[in-house]
């Protein structure tokens, strides 16, 4: 059996029982390691599954997945994903190598930033498409995401904006080990990604534009949700670019059309509540 299990968003202690469970019977225990982080390393978490952890890249998922799938036709192989194994980042593939090799599989499901982004107290069924902000380059500034949210703000919705993660490979350590070695990851923060809209806005008001988006438009930035240390901050969007929530992992989310309730939850998270509702007056039902 192939067990897809997710990890929630805090800590080692956020996995399900019923998680916990297949663990401790697994033959083998890979830990996604690549699409986001837990607030505790892999060692805390091997403490407390009472199992050792082989952590498994983006290329080993990608390129080595035969490798995960190894013998787990006779014997239990997990599989752990930061959040719910079908969340920001699915799995699919894996699944569909599996039944092709004849492997049964089970998926024990947990709390994703898509379900958990709630707690700021926008209503999920207000949520439209959910879209990634990447690092820019020198060379390489892509606008497609700013469109979608564009495109759900004119409908009303919400946009929960994912913000990226950079790893950068060392290709010496490949030639010389066979395999990619990779740097730290660099995470984007709420700040990064306020700037780089605030950015979009300025060029499509130079082309003659004007954007559905601007700067008084109302945002949330949230940062570790799940973790004892979670921040949640509502403003402007000019406000995110310089608001202060810490180290990762960040989410931004550019408001539609507010319920009053909606309204009234972003109130107790404002950076300037004298502005606040000034700003969220006209997104209002």
């Amino acid at each position: 059996m192939l067990y897809l299990v997710g990890l929630g968003l805090g800590d080692a202690k956020d996995i399900t029982v019923k998680g916990l469970e297949a663990v401790r019977r697994c033959r083998r225990v890979y830990l996604e390691a690549y699409t986001s982080v837990l607030t505790v390393g892999k060692e805390a978490l091997e403490e407390f599954y009472g199992r050792e952890l082989i952590l498994a890249d983006r290329e080993t998922v990608e390129q080595e997945a035969d490798s995960i799938l190894k013998e787990a036709d006779v014997c239990d192989v997990a599989f752990l994903v930061v959040g719910d194994p079908f969340g920001a980042t699915t799995h699919s593939d894996l699944v569909l190598r599996a039944v092709k090799l004849g492997i049964p599989y089970t998926v024990i499901h947990n709390a994703s930033i898509m379900n958990a982004v709630g707690c700021c107290g926008l209503q999920l069924y207000n949520f439209g498409e959910t879209v990634s902000i990447v690092f820019w380059t020198d060379t390489w500034k892509p606008e497609s995401f700013f469109d979608k949210i564009e495109k759900n703000r004119q409908n009303g919705m919400h946009t929960l904006c994912l913000l990226g993660k950079q790893q950068l490979s060392r290709f010496l350590s490949y030639h010389l080990l066979g395999r990619k070695i990779y740097e730290p990851p660099r995470y984007m923060s709420v700040n990064q990604a306020a700037e780089q809209l605030l950015a979009i806005i300025r060029n499509r008001r130079l082309q003659g534009e004007e954007p559905e988006i601007t700067e008084n438009t109302v945002c949330v930035g949230l940062a570790r949700v799940g973790a004892p240390d979670q921040k949640i901050a509502s403003g402007t969007l000019c406000q995110m670019s310089t608001v202060e929530l810490g180290g990762p992992l960040h989410s931004l989310i550019v408001t539609g059309t507010m319920h009053p309730l909606e309204l009234e939850m972003l109130k107790l998270f404002s950076v300037d509540s004298s502005r606040f509702e000034e700003n969220a007056f006209q997104r209002t039902t």
